[in-house]
This record gives C-alpha cells, sequence and structure tokens, in this order.
C-alpha cells in the first residue's frame, strides 16, 4: 500500500511538472507570436518553410527579413518560436547579462561530438571549464605558440608558391589544412600534416561533420531530435563521430602517458619550459591529476571543441582576408609599408612587435565586419527580458543574434559594403566601446570567445608572412 501511495505521488508530482513546463512553453510562444515578422505560409509549419533552399537562398532571405522587420522578427514552426535580433542595442542587453549565457536550441546538434564542452554547456559547469581553459590564451603563453604558427605557416608560403604561375588557385584546401595542422599542434600536442592513416581519416571526418551540419541547419525538421533519429544521416553522423572521437580519445591516452602535471605562471616573467611543446590538453590533464576536476569525458569535449571551433572560423577568416587584400591592392601596399617599418627586417616577429601593426590591426577587423565567420549565434533568455521597441520577451525563448546584420548596418558603418579598414580608426569610432567599436564575433559579453586574442594574433601573423 505505501509503494502504491509513493508511485501516486510521484506520478502526480510528474504530471504536475510537465502541466507547468507546456504553461512556459505557451506563454513564450504566445509572446512570440506577437512580434512582427514574415506572414505565415502553412498553418503547421509557419514561415520557417520559406527558409528551405540553397545556403545562397537561405543567406538572401535571412537578409530580406533583417531588412524588413528591423529591429527584430520572429521565425515559428510546429511549437516552437525564435525570435531574431538585428539590432544592436538588443545585442549588448543580452551578451553583457550573466542571466543569458545559455546557448541556443541549433547548438544542441552539437552535442553528439562535442557534448557540454565550453561551447554548449551552461551555469557552473560552463564557469568550471572556462577557468580551466582561460590560461591557455594568455599573452605569454600564445607568445610560445608562435613558434608554431612559424613552422606551420612556412610550409604553407612553399605550397602557395608552388602555385604562383597559375591564373588563379582555390586557397580554400590549403588554408583548411593549415588551420587544422596549426590547431592539431596548439590544441593536442599532436601533428595532423604527418599524413598518416589516421591523420588523414580524422581530417576527412572533420570536414564532413561540418558538411552534416550545414545539411541539418539547410532542412529544419532535421534539428528535432527525434524526426533525425529515422533519418539516415543520423547514422552516418554517429559513424563519422566514432572517428572524430576515437582519435581524439587515442591522443588523450598517448599525451597522458607518463605526463606529469605542469604550472603555469601567466605574470610578466614567464619563462617557456624548456620540456615538450605545450598543448592546451596539458592543461586539462594537469587539472585531472592535481584535484580531478575534469575527468576523460571532459577532456575529450575540450579537445573536440577548440578543433570544432578554430578550424573553420579561422579558416574562413584568412580565406576572406586573402581574397580581401588581393582585391584592393592598395591596402596590400599600405600592409607591406607596414611591415617593413615595423619589423626591421625582422622574419620571425613576437607578440609585442605584432600589435605594432595597427593597419593591418585594422584589416583584419573590418574583414570579420564584412564576413563574420560566425554569422549568427543564439542564446536562451535567462529571465524575462523587454525588447529596445518594448516588447516582452519571456524567460526560456530562444534567441538567434545576426551578427551579419549588425555588421552590414549603415547607421553603425556608413557605406557597408566598403572595404574600409580605416572606419576603425579611434577618430572614426561612432562610440568607442560600442558596437561600432567591436567586431560583435567577440562582443564584450560574459560569454566572450575564448580564442579571439589568440585568433587576432594568428590572423596578423598568417598575414604577415604571406604579404612579405
Amino acid at each position: 500500500m505505501i509503494w502504491f501511495t509513493l508511485l501516486c505521488v510521484a506520478i502526480l508530482i510528474a504530471v504536475i511538472f510537465c502541466i507547468r513546463l507546456v504553461i512556459q512553453h505557451v506563454d513564450i510562444v504566445v509572446h512570440v507570436h506577437k512580434l512582427p515578422g514574415p506572414p505565415s505560409k502553412h498553418f503547421l509549419f509557419g514561415n520557417i518553410s520559406e527558409l528551405y533552399g540553397t545556403t545562397e537562398h537561405l543567406f538572401n532571405i535571412l537578409r530580406k527579413w533583417g531588412r524588413d522587420h528591423y529591429p527584430l522578427y520572429k521565425n515559428w514552426i510546429l511549437h516552437l518560436a525564435d525570435v531574431n535580433v538585428v539590432n544592436p542595442d538588443d545585442f549588448e542587453t543580452i551578451l553583457s547579462s550573466s542571466k543569458h549565457i545559455a546557448k541556443g536550441q541549433v547548438y544542441d546538434m552539437l552535442q553528439g561530438w562535442l557534448g557540454t564542452g565550453l561551447l554548449t554547456s551552461k551555469g557552473s559547469k560552463w564557469q568550471h571549464r572556462r577557468k580551466i581553459l582561460t590560461p591557455a590564451f594568455h599573452f605569454n603563453i600564445l607568445q610560445e605558440f608562435i613558434k608554431i604558427f612559424h613552422e606551420e605557416t612556412d610550409r604553407l608560403v612553399e605550397v602557395l608558391k608552388k602555385e604562383c604561375d597559375k591564373p588563379f588557385v582555390d586557397v580554400t584546401g590549403y588554408i583548411s589544412d593549415f588551420t587544422l595542422n596549426t590547431i592539431g599542434e596548439t590544441a593536442m600536442g599532436t601533428n595532423l600534416g604527418d599524413e598518416t592513416i589516421t591523420s588523414k581519416s580524422y581530417k576527412k571526418a572533420i570536414h564532413f561533420i561540418s558538411f552534416i551540419y550545414t545539411y541539418r541547419i539547410l532542412r529544419p525538421w532535421l534539428m528535432n531530435k527525434v524526426l533525425y533519429l529515422f533519418s539516415p544521416w543520423y547514422y552516418t553522423e554517429s559513424k563519422t563521430v566514432k572517428t572524430l572521437h576515437d582519435f581524439t580519445t587515442d591522443v588523450i591516452a598517448k599525451r597522458e602517458k607518463n605526463f606529469k602535471p605542469i604550472k603555469l605562471d601567466t605574470n610578466d616573467d614567464f619563462v617557456y619550459s624548456k620540456r615538450k611543446r605545450l598543448a592546451m590538453l596539458d592543461l586539462l590533464l594537469t587539472a585531472k591529476k592535481e584535484d580531478g576536476s575534469i575527468d576523460d569525458e571532459g577532456i575529450r569535449e575540450e579537445v573536440d571543441t577548440f578543433m570544432f571551433e578554430g578550424h573553420d572560423t579561422t579558416s574562413a577568416a584568412i580565406c576572406y582576408a586573402l581574397m580581401l587584400i588581393a582585391c584592393h591592392p592598395d591596402v596590400q601596399e599600405r600592409i607591406v609599408e607596414e611591415m617593413h617599418q615595423v619589423l626591421a627586417g625582422s622574419t620571425k616577429p613576437d607578440y609585442k612587435t605584432l600589435q605594432e601593426l595597427k593597419y593591418t590591426e585594422r584589416c583584419l577587423k573590418e574583414v570579420l565586419r564584412l564576413y563574420p565567420s560566425v554569422p549568427f549565434i543564439g542564446r536562451v533568455l535567462g529571465e524575462d527580458m523587454t525588447t529596445s521597441t518594448g516588447h516582452l520577451l519571456k524567460a526560456g525563448t530562444n534567441m538567434h543574434l545576426h551578427i551579419y546584420d549588425v555588421h552590414h548596418n549603415p547607421e553603425i558603418y556608413p557605406d557597408p559594403e566598403k572595404f574600409d579598414p580605416d572606419r576603425f580608426l579611434p577618430e572614426n569610432l561612432q562610440d568607442p566601446g560600442t558596437a561600432s567599436d567591436k567586431n560583435l564575433q567577440c562582443w564584450n559579453s560574459k560569454r566572450y570567445c575564448v580564442g579571439y586574442l589568440g585568433s587576432l594574433f594568428w590572423n596578423l601573423w598568417i598575414h604577415l608572412r604571406l604579404s612579405l
């Protein structure tokens, strides 16, 4: 009788909990439906059905909606509703708040590969992981990574020299390999350029998993976990993820063998150890051995996350930069002139020297403004929020923040389609410290890009070498 009573109580609690969730969800959807947005084409599939098509179609329709329904608009399909933000004021409200750090629903599809690492985790787990990883991006440690950047850039330059006599060359493949090889060294201490069977399989799997994610985004129904189980792509993705996990697990095991915890001193007197090269993986292994604050699965999550986040984003930024600089010979000349002045003949500058390349830095900022590597990001509201236009959004609302649209807003950046590095001169900034002073890829948020300085440093160096 007691067991029956306990069972009934448990069922009642579960029912009440489910009812509460349904009520909360309905409340969210009701408030979202009050927002402006594209007209619904179907009573079940809403207006999201218009997004289906090629990547070009998706890009163009999102830009049109951003212009037509500025500063924000809604999307919906079945019982799901999203809010799309293209207004910098609402960007800052969301990104500067510690209440809105949970990532959006679109990130859920990454968890098969990345688990709940720094990119996809939230709350105390995210804060803890960030505390472990932040030292890896201190200036003094990045200074030591330049040795890897030197070597990999030398290899890339030698490869591109062989293409100089051709009328044109598609550099995307070369740049992609370059970024993977460099990140493999800095994240895992592993040389992916050795062209072994396992390295080739791993790099192929990384490229393919990126294709799968793009394929799913273009087909909204595949974002649903239940429906995705019935798609052949689910099994293809599972096989690809296994290849990725097996490789990372093997690298971690080999690195951990005979591993001794390291102590990092990130003050100005930091001296790099003469031991084997430091990798981000070493920080994670140290945390595991010293206090058990991260386990093997957690280490793999963070290594996988770094490989995913650092590869495509940096590769895209470099490719766009090469294209824009090549299309603007006057800009290229100014970059070369600045390097001759600053470097004074040095072929291997350190971090402090690179900081003096102010014009080159402005060029990279302008590249990221025109072609942000991540055109939008997702957040889930942690508490109720009133937008700049007075709309009330409830906690739990799924938000899409469109970086591309803000970067091309003529009220922030006059003549936004023009490549003009000097728009980032201090005297040309509308309001230093706000939107016009930042690339929104790495906004001053509670969840800012942990690798921003490393990424900028890397971009400076690659363009330095390719321009000499």
